[in-house]
């Protein structure tokens, strides 16, 4: 965190990055998911004492658009101030200004509360499994997860060639998830030989006609070239297809994904 007083003896191009970031900051420690070594530790002001002071040097910008000044101003005059609202809407602001825009593994999500998450055994379908093949985006890789986490898989696989799980982008991306899933890294050849596997591709059985087994394991491929032929080979189960009416019938993989796992997890609590 840097002093108030430090923020003055920058440009003001660089003053505008540090306060987006000391806010992005400020924003997980109220939430609880600080990074490691980034909690608030300014010993002179309290963290509200603090966010309101880099608030008001925000307000001096000259380049502030006024509507989001009277925001910033309203939350300041609130008599008990909501911290983390006054830090997003501030660093929003700036990133504007700045001509930029959060990407998703930049916002800041805090996990649903529940001060007994640690303890509890997560809820799953049993032999309910995700191959993720070469996917690229450290974002899309946090979304599988959450998406897995979320809709009931017992646990992920990865390609060789997946991006890392562990980047920071998607385990900001993963809310968590990925520490609570964990993963197996290994080649199309040595997944599970006990289980079905299928793949989630275009020219195959539309989803709402695919008939999914109680359990296995759904192929995804990469973002830019599908699933890959060895993968399409091992999926002796079938491939099952999300039709599309618009004009690209383009769907981001996590999306995709999503859908799928609502569709399977809707067969199989229909069948339970």
């Amino acid at each position: 965190m840097i002093a108030p007083d430090k923020l003055f003896q920058l440009t003001a191009g660089q003053k505008r990055r540090k306060l987006a970031l000391t806010f992005g900051e400020l924003e997980r420690d109220i939430a609880g998911i600080a990074e490691s070594g980034l909690e608030y530790n300014f010993k002179k002001l309290t963290r509200l004492e603090y966010t309101r002071e880099l608030a008001k040097i925000v307000l001096d910008d000259p380049k502030l658009p006024q509507d989001a000044a009277k925001r910033i101003a309203a939350l300041l005059s609130e008599k008990d101030t909501d911290e983390r609202r006054l830090c997003n809407e501030a660093r929003n602001a700036l990133l504007a200004v700045i001509g930029t825009f959060p990407a998703e593994w930049d916002l800041v999500i805090a996990p649903h509360a529940n001060e007994k998450i640690s303890v509890q055994k997560r809820s799953f379908f049993k032999g309910v499994s995700v191959y993720a093949e070469d996917i690229r985006s450290p974002f899309n890789v946090g979304s599988i997860f959450r998406t897995a986490e979320a809709m009931g898989c017992e646990s992920v696989y990865i390609s060789p060639q997946c991006t890392d799980p562990e980047q920071s982008k998607a385990l900001r991306s993963g809310m968590g998830c990925i520490e609570t899933m964990g993963y197996t890294r290994c080649p199309l050849e040595e997944l599970p030989k006990d289980r079905p596997v299928f793949v989630l591709e275009t020219g195959g059985t539309p989803i709402n006609e695919f008939n999914f087994p109680k359990e296995g394991i759904v192929i995804i491929g990469s973002e830019e070239l599908g699933v890959s032929p060895e993968a399409l080979h091992r999926a002796s189960y079938g491939r099952v297809t999300i039709p599309m009416t618009g004009l690209k019938a383009s769907l981001n993989v996590g999306v995709a994904f999503g859908i799928l796992m609502q569709a399977w997890t809707n067969a199989l609590l229909k069948n339970n």
